[in-house]
């Protein structure tokens, strides 16, 4: 498990109970239909990616953990697949699963 996941669980732990109140699933709501169940990164790059609601996730472009004052502002919000928001929090970067990282020459 690399670093930059392993500090996610531990951080999405802490947050727990901020994820399921009810406040914020009612903003994450808006956010979604705000940016009309679209990735906006995919969106920019010119995909489309509506219809996938298990896999959209609501991010805090200024973290949660460093600005908690902005949880809730919708400006401080946006919706991206889950593609999109791993790559954004540096989670792909030592994945098992990804070829790429899975041989390198000093392993041969």
């Amino acid at each position: 498990m690399s670093k930059a996941y392993a500090d996610y669980i531990e951080q999405r732990t802490k947050n727990k109970g901020f994820y399921s109140n009810a406040k914020w699933r009612k903003t994450r709501l808006k956010v979604l239909a705000r940016d009309h169940f679209e990735c906006v990164m995919c969106n920019a790059e010119g995909r489309l990616t509506i219809n996938q609601k298990q896999s959209l996730e609501v991010d805090h472009i200024k973290e949660l953990e460093i600005r908690p004052d902005l949880a809730y502002e919708l400006s401080n919000l946006r919706t991206l697949c889950k593609f999109h928001h791993n790559k954004r929090h540096g989670r792909f970067e030592h994945n098992p699963n990804n070829r790429k990282n899975k041989f390198n020459d000093e392993q041969w």
